[in-house]
């Protein structure tokens, strides 16, 4: 993938870099920019609920987020590109409400904890990542570079573990907006095709009864479906 192909997503990575390294150094930019539900209640500072999305809580924790959203997020704005399924304007769609959404059940749970901060794309991300799993879910993915498994199994598989971090929270990181990005990235890709293309859906189910563990190198039965009516 080149940026003609993925502009939106080179974009949306350059600003997270930028504003990252910024926070790492500046304290004072990074406290106001980080989700903070108790301020967003008394202050209502809300624009806090997407600008803590473009800020990360150090190197590994920014290097992680952004491979993930670089080879997910350059598929997924080229499948919505490609099958004229709302294009940037879908994409930009899905990773600012996901962004959103993904929040919210952090903001009410603790907009009296005067303590509580948290910091991330995470809730974003796994809204792209779990989008991507409709158009191929049995896609392999390579553990260090080597052990193959399906992309959906992966996907679980870190939900899991980015939930038991939520309760065993001892950083600024949001874990438990992975699981509602994830439910919100389903929802609104489900939704989108719905709209656009609903003769794709029976497509989506054949493909899903087809379960591979360690995953399929071929194309889905989306994608092929989805080439042959372009």
């Amino acid at each position: 993938m080149d940026f003609t192909e993925s502009p939106v997503t080179f974009i949306l990575i350059a600003v997270n870099v930028l504003l990252s390294i910024i926070g790492f150094s500046n304290t004072s930019f990074l406290n106001k920019m980080i989700g903070w539900p108790y301020y967003e209640k008394r202050k209502h500072q809300y624009y806090r609920i997407i600008t803590s999305g473009f800020v990360h809580n150090d190197w590994m924790h920014l290097i992680f987020n952004m491979f993930t959203f670089y080879f997910l997020g350059t598929n997924l704005e080229f499948f919505l590109n490609r099958y004229d399924l709302g294009g940037n304007a879908a994409y930009l769609a899905l990773y600012f409400a996901g962004l959103i959404v993904s929040s919210l059940p952090s903001f009410f749970k603790h907009n009296n904890d005067p303590n509580y901060r948290s910091l991330g794309a995470s809730g974003a991300i796994s809204a792209v990542v779990f989008s991507v799993i409709i158009f191929s879910p049995w896609s392999p993915v390579y553990l260090y570079g080597a052990i193959g498994v399906a992309f959906i199994v992966f996907a679980v598989v870190y939900i899991i573990f980015c939930v038991i971090s939520g309760r065993q929270q001892s950083d600024n990181i949001n874990h438990d907006a992975h699981l509602w990005g994830s439910v919100f990235g389903l929802v609104f890709m489900i939704g989108l095709l719905a709209i656009l293309r609903p003769d794709v859906f029976p497509h989506v189910v054949e493909e899903f009864k087809k379960p591979s563990l360690f995953g399929r190198k071929e194309l889905s039965e989306v994608i092929k479906y989805l080439e042959s009516t372009r």
